[in-house]
């Protein structure tokens, strides 16, 4: 389970140091891919495989299916730790999430999201403003 917010800095090629809470969720090797929301999310292997076996069940007749997974896919990438607990995200990923210097990970149960530190700060705020129409909207799902 991952959980937590926390700041990095990306160096020049690419490259930042994963939290120990948060590299204890992942594991050795995982996977990062395209978020819904112009981040990253990176997802353990077991958790990647449970993600994958349900993308292999769409309908490959529906064209909204294979978009879906070919946005999860296509980027994907495989990472594993250097020697100082770092991981090099590819430019195809970074350029998509708009990631520059100032990177906040966040723990999202069951995977980590990674954000341009000014991105998150912006849907944070307006997720501020929204929380009471999503806690509404959530109550159907039970929660």
């Amino acid at each position: 389970m991952a959980l937590g917010e926390f700041q990095h800095t990306l160096d020049a090629k690419g490259r930042m140091i994963i939290p120990a809470k948060l590299r204890e969720g992942l594991g050795e090797n995982f996977v990062v891919t395209k978020g819904l929301d112009n981040c990253l999310c990176a997802y353990s292997a077991e958790e990647w495989k449970i993600f994958e076996d349900k993308l292999s069940k769409l309908p490959m007749t529906n064209a909204g299916a294979r978009k879906f997974v070919r946005f999860f896919c296509a980027g994907a990438a495989e990472c594993e730790y250097d020697s100082q607990g770092r991981i090099t995200l590819p430019l195809t990923l970074r350029t998509y999430a708009g990631l520059k210097k100032n990177v906040v990970s966040i723990g999202a149960i069951n995977r980590v999201e990674f954000w341009d530190k000014d991105a998150w700060l912006a849907y944070h705020e307006e997720e501020d403003s929204i929380s009471m129409d999503l806690a509404a909207e959530m109550e159907a799902y039970g929660i």
